[in-house]
């Protein structure tokens, strides 16, 4: 018998479904790293997991009958790939179960700023009738720039294709994507051109810290920015210099790069807090806490994915 150890909550679909097929499925909600590396699950087959525990060498030596590690959601920062793969263990992810929910976020936080609606709405509630203070931009005349055309930046540009703004990608691992709604441009193009730029760039050491000083100035033109991938990404003291000085108009951040590894909360310190404390007081910058792919719909077809995925091996 398969038995699967799930270290944490997804939707009741994944459980379901596996059970049907004969699978024992176990929960270890509350399991920590050094009950995992003692050999508390070394009987099990599968893991299901979310944020809160990184699988990495010593883990992955602890279960000697892994045969799959299945991630609810679309990022594997959380996993050694490497040593999974050296060792013959499956890795599965669901990016497609939250893609639209991403897409849908990300142009709602875009069409916020573009619009001034946090403005407007706080200066109507307080009697403040400025309609000119809060004239807005059309996307149509705006030229959107994806860096990273994977399945997320891909959902986005589904979602701007009714408003029929130009829209442009740079992967630097991918080409070949060009279509009815988006055009490929090379890496200096997608600087020249871009005048909003929307991050969709897997969390790897690459990545880390990408988005800087030196990146920023790269753009040829003032550009609205926004992060919906990892906080990390982006540096944000360089982001909020940006902003101050005009190289930036405004900032939509889903992401932050002070959020802690299961990514459920922020951790500060007294660096990161006077950092926080100016990027909360900013008011050309747009947050949610990392909720983009957050939505009811979301949570069912994550772990829907997933058993697709998983009885498929």
């Amino acid at each position: 018998m398969m038995k699967v150890a799930f270290l944490d909550i997804v939707h009741s679909v994944l459980r379901e479904r596996l059970e049907e097929k004969g699978f024992q499925c176990d929960e270890f909600l509350n399991i920590s790293r050094d009950e995992i590396i003692s050999g508390n699950l070394s009987g099990h087959h599968g893991l299901v997991i979310r944020s809160r525990v990184t699988i990495d060498t010593e883990i992955i030596e602890s279960m000697p009958n892994l045969k799959w590690i299945a991630r609810s959601g679309s990022g594997l920062d959380n996993i050694d790939t490497d040593y999974a793969e050296k060792m013959g263990v499956e890795i599965v992810s669901s990016p497609e179960g939250n893609r639209d929910a991403v897409g849908e976020h990300a142009l709602g936080m875009l069409l916020n700023i573009l619009n001034k609606l946090r403005s407007s709405d706080t200066t109507v509630r307080n009697k403040q009738w400025l309609r000119e203070e809060h004239r807005g931009l059309e996307l149509k005349s705006l030229t959107v720039g994806i860096f990273g055309y994977g399945v997320m930046g891909s959902s986005f540009v589904e979602k701007l294709s009714g408003l029929k703004c130009k829209v442009i990608a740079y992967d630097k691992y991918k080409s070949g994507f060009s279509g009815d709604y988006i055009s490929e441009v090379c890496e200096d193009e997608f600087f020249e051109q871009s005048d909003i730029v929307s991050i969709h760039v897997p969390w790897t050491s690459e990545t880390k810290h990408l988005v800087d000083k030196e990146w920023l100035d790269r753009f040829s033109k003032p550009i609205i920015l926004m992060n919906t991938s990892r906080g990390a990404v982006v540096v944000t003291q360089d982001l909020l210099d940006a902003l101050d000085s005009g190289r930036v108009k405004a900032s939509a951040l889903d992401v932050l790069e002070f959020e802690g590894k299961s990514l459920e909360e922020l951790e500060l310190n007294s660096t990161s807090s006077r950092i926080m404390d100016r990027l909360l007081n900013h008011e050309r910058v747009l947050l949610s806490p990392h909720v983009a792919g957050w939505t009811v719909e979301s949570y069912f077809k994550l772990s829907s994915v997933l058993a697709d995925k998983i009885l498929g091996l």
